[in-house]
């Protein structure tokens, strides 16, 4: 069975992704959308949710010109961005899905998988599946909607090199889902430093504005912001590049009802382990930036044996709570399954 991806005719993804052309309706001249697309804003969204100063860095964009484009954007989403009654966020916010993990028990406290429309972080030490945990995500949005998929195509950026298709190869046999097509419905980047990551996400707008993308995935978010701002002198610096990044990846969840999937390091925090009895000594790097951007955090742990652990750590809508996993050759299952 050929891996599928949703059309829109499902209604589901309807009306929520407005093209940037629209802006012609309202006075804005193609050559004007023309320069903005070069820039990478692709849908009106894009358009009103940026800042007037970084709209002013397009070639021949004025002020005037700014506010009239601001202006025009306006009116294409007039619902999408004034003010509205919690009762009909609740109906906007039907559109989004969970995205099964794998692991039914890991679903279980996730109530039903990784939300869409937010920011989902796994952090842990070396071994503890967050990798693998990325491929199998990477096959499973693919999946029909009963199976715990999103029926769409996936964006994967890799700072560490380490995806492997041929994992999806292996993945995609155990759902049943044609290997070929499975890797050709995913879109993958390898980021060499932060600068070319913050770009892949901004050059990724466009695929994305096509509605035909349910899962955007970074493995690992600070690996190569750790690398490339070092010590003190430049953690300030890095902190406010982080920053930017991971604002335009909370967009882009929501712009486009994305599942954002990312995964992060850890460093050793002897001092909380010594002061608080039953602390863990392992936090995630990045520091307060990266936690206010996660919408759930979950930690990863080593079990017994080859057992893994996923806890709760953070989330708007999900207890804190763990599940159990294992790691196998079809990606991550539940240990009774192995």
């Amino acid at each position: 069975m050929p891996a599928s991806v949703a059309s829109s005719d499902d209604g589901e993804q309807d009306n929520f992704i407005v093209d940037i052309d629209q802006l012609q309706n309202h006075g804005i001249g193609q050559a004007d959308i023309l320069k903005m697309k070069a820039n990478s804003y692709h849908t009106v969204a894009a358009v009103h949710s940026t800042m007037a100063k970084n709209l002013l860095k397009i070639k021949g964009f004025s002020e005037i010109k700014v506010e009239k484009v601001k202006d025009a954007a306006r009116k294409c989403m007039p619902s999408a961005i004034g003010f509205m009654t919690s009762a009909e966020l609740l109906i906007l916010r039907k559109r989004c899905f969970r995205l099964s993990t794998g692991s039914k028990q890991w679903d279980s406290i996730l109530l039903g998988g990784f939300q869409s429309g937010s920011i989902n972080e796994v952090y842990g030490e070396y071994r503890c599946s967050k990798t693998q945990l990325a491929h199998t995500l990477a096959v499973i949005a693919q999946l029909p909607k009963e199976q715990g998929g999103a029926e769409g195509k996936v964006a994967y950026i890799d700072t560490e090199g380490t995806y492997r298709p041929e994992r999806i190869v292996q993945i995609a046999e155990r759902f049943g889902i044609d290997p070929e097509s499975t890797n050709e419905n995913i879109l993958y980047v390898r980021a060499w430093n932060s600068d070319h990551q913050a770009d892949a996400l901004i050059q990724m707008s466009e695929q994305l504005a096509s509605g035909d993308y349910r899962l955007l995935i970074i493995d690992s978010i600070c690996a190569l912001f750790r690398v490339d701002y070092l010590g003190r002198a430049e953690l300030s610096e890095r902190q406010q590049k982080l920053g930017l990044h991971l604002n335009k990846l909370t967009k882009t969840a929501e712009e486009f009802n994305v599942t954002v999937f990312m995964t992060n390091q850890v460093q050793s925090d002897p001092g909380a382990s010594a002061l608080f009895a039953g602390v863990d000594g392992r936090k995630p790097i990045g520091g307060h930036v990266v936690a206010h951007a996660s919408t759930t955090r979950i930690l990863l742990r080593k079990g017994r044996g080859e057992e893994r652990v996923a806890k709760v750590v953070d989330s708007p809508d999900c207890p804190e709570r763990e599940a159990t996993y294992i790691i196998t050759t079809g990606g991550i299952n539940d240990p009774e399954k192995a």
